[in-house]
C-alpha cells in the first residue's frame, strides 16, 4: 500500500500513525488493480465499501440503455468515491465508477462505523472526517450544476474552465479529461465543443493544447 497516500488523505487527517494501523484493520481496507477503462462499480450494484485512489484515476459515470454518457466527477489520487453508497448500504448504485487510466483503489468497508459505540479518538475522527469528506463531495456535485445549466456551449465552457482556474489560483492549468470526457461533463456534443474551443481561441479568449488550458483576460 501506499503509505503517503494514505497518511495523507482527508479520512486519515489527524490520526497518529497507531491510530491509522488500527483503523486499516477495522475497515477491512483492501487495495485492488484495474485497467484503463473496466469497470470499479457497476449501477445496479449495492456495495459496503467505499474506495481510495491510491494511484491513477477513475470517473463516475451516468449511462443508459440508448448508449448516452454522463460524467459526473474525476476522482484523482488521494480522493474517495462510492462513500455516500457505503454508509447507506442497502442502496442501490445510480452510477458506474470507470477506470479512467491504471489505477490502484484502497477499499474500506465504512458502514458499520455509525453502529458502532465507543468514545475512542480515532472513531470519532474518522467519523468527522467522513462527514467532511461527504460535504466536499456535495459541493463539487452542485458546481458541476452551475457548468450544465448555461444553454449556450461557450457559456459552460468558460463556467467550468473558470471554476479550475479558481481551484488551481492560476490562468494557466490541466483540466482532468480528454474532449470526448469533457463533453460528456458538459453535456455537449464533442464536435461542437471542438469547434467552440476552436473559436475561443481564434478570439483570443483562450489558449488550449490538448487538456492545457490558459485563459486570457
Amino acid at each position: 500500500m501506499d503509505s503517503s497516500v494514505i497518511k495523507n488523505s482527508l479520512i486519515f487527517k489527524g490520526l497518529t500513525e497507531n491510530e491509522i494501523e488500527h483503523c486499516l484493520n477495522y475497515l477491512q481496507a483492501q487495495e485492488k488493480r484495474y485497467k484503463k477503462g473496466s469497470a470499479i462499480l457497476h449501477a445496479g450494484d449495492m456495495t459496503d465499501r467505499m474506495g481510495l485512489v491510491l494511484s491513477g484515476s477513475v470517473t463516475i459515470e451516468s449511462n443508459d440503455l440508448w448508449g448516452n454518457c454522463t460524467i459526473l466527477s474525476h476522482v484523482g489520487q488521494g480522493q474517495f468515491f462510492a462513500e455516500t453508497y457505503a454508509l447507506l448500504s442497502g442502496e442501490v448504485l445510480l452510477v458506474d465508477v470507470m477506470a479512467n487510466e491504471d489505477c490502484r483503489i484502497l477499499f474500506l468497508t465504512v458502514n458499520h462505523i455509525y453502529g458502532a459505540i465507543s468514545d475512542e479518538p480515532w472513531l470519532l475522527k474518522i467519523t468527522r472526517n467522513l462527514l467532511r469528506i461527504s460535504t466536499r463531495k456535495n459541493l463539487m456535485l452542485t458546481g458541476r450544476s452551475f457548468h450544465t445549466s448555461p444553454k449556450s456551449i461557450r457559456d459552460r465552457i468558460l463556467s467550468y474552465l473558470n471554476s479550475v482556474s479558481l481551484q488551481k489560483h492560476s490562468a494557466a492549468f490541466d483540466i482532468p479529461f480528454d474532449r470526448q470526457q469533457m463533453a460528456d461533463y458538459l453535456e455537449v456534443e464533442r464536435t461542437g465543443l471542438s469547434k467552440e474551443i476552436g473559436r475561443m481561441q481564434r478570439e483570443g479568449l483562450i489558449e488550449c493544447r490538448k487538456n492545457h488550458f490558459r485563459l486570457i483576460s
